[in-house]
């Protein structure tokens, strides 16, 4: 049996560099590549005419002040979305023309900073909703456990650690590719939470069984490395079947479901490693030292919190 909890420490580093090196990126110029529903802009669904390329429609739009433009290909052959910062309607207009010069607008799109604030919210409201309906589930769930919040906690820990991957790597990817953050990526990330929250939900119910089998007296580190152990295989089955059904979609489909795709293939990723390596043993550290411990300042306001008490090492 392997011994998952001895090597937490190393799960949770390797976590915090993928999570620092997408934070700095993201806080970097060019970090995140905001879709126009996100930010006020234009939106053009070009079909070019016969003989002009995409490069042609770059260099068209670099010698027209947008060389920042997200240029994306999908579909047939030509078929392409342009996607600019915001314009007046006299800049709107004479863009559309430049535009209509190169081959056929199927569909023209204007989002105003109003409704971009609105979709920024009400993204974040849907995250925010889903995880405090997910940490009241679970809690109630494990209702019959000692501290049950625990659990709740540590699978909104573990979601917490697969969006912020997901951005990470979303940022990294947006720097090489020009991908952008778009409502299907909001699909993507709620989807994640989902897939996420069902696989940690898995492992903590492979816990519960263990503890009611071992009874009053048991070792809860061990406790885990079992139930890890007896729940690995169906982890990594459901993933990797779950992976060639998202890949076989992005290789043979691609086009304006790309982000979405992408997305979900990271946090299909990461999810299965969190709920394993971070939720698992984030339960374990709280039940050793209490989950702020040896973090200044916050580890002394958790010990104040439970009374002055320390427990156990790690």
């Amino acid at each position: 049996m392997f011994d998952f909890v001895s090597k937490r420490r190393w799960f949770f580093i390797l976590s915090a560099i993928i999570i620092a090196a997408g934070i700095i990126s993201m806080a970097s110029p060019g970090g995140l590549h905001i879709g126009t529903e996100f930010r006020a802009g234009t939106s053009l669904e070009i079909e070019l005419g016969e003989g002009v390329t995409i490069l042609d429609l770059r260099t068209r739009l670099t010698e027209l002040g947008h060389g920042g433009a997200m240029v994306q290909e999908f579909g047939d052959e030509g078929h392409v979305f342009v996607r600019t910062g915001e314009m007046s309607a006299a800049e709107k207009s004479a863009f559309e023309a430049e535009m209509a010069a190169l081959g056929d607008i199927v569909r023209s799109e204007y989002v105003s900073p109003m409704i971009a604030a609105d979709t920024v919210r009400n993204a974040a409201i849907a995250v925010f909703a889903a995880s405090i309906a997910i940490l009241l589930y679970i809690t109630f769930a494990f209702r019959r456990m000692p501290k049950p919040f625990r659990y709740g906690a540590c699978a909104i820990f573990a979601l917490v650690h697969d969006v912020l991957i997901v951005l990470s790597v979303f940022s990294l990817l947006g720097r090489i590719f020009g991908w952008q953050i778009d409502p299907m990526f909001v699909t993507a990330v709620l989807a994640v939470i989902g897939y996420s929250v069902n696989d940690t939900i898995v492992v903590f119910d492979r816990i519960r069984e263990t503890l009611t089998r071992a009874g009053q007296n048991y070792d809860f580190p061990q406790v885990v490395n079992a139930s890890l152990t007896g729940t690995l295989n169906r982890s990594l089955n459901t993933s990797v079947t779950t992976i060639l059904a998202v890949l076989a979609v992005y290789l043979f489909i691609g086009g304006t479901v790309q982000t979405f795709v992408m997305a979900l293939l990271v946090g299909i990723i990461s999810g299965t490693y969190s709920s394993i390596f971070i939720a698992a043993q984030l339960l374990v550290r709280w039940e050793q030292r209490g989950l702020l411990a040896g973090v200044p300042v916050l580890g002394r306001i958790g010990r104040k919190a439970h009374g002055g008490i320390s427990t156990a090492t790690t």
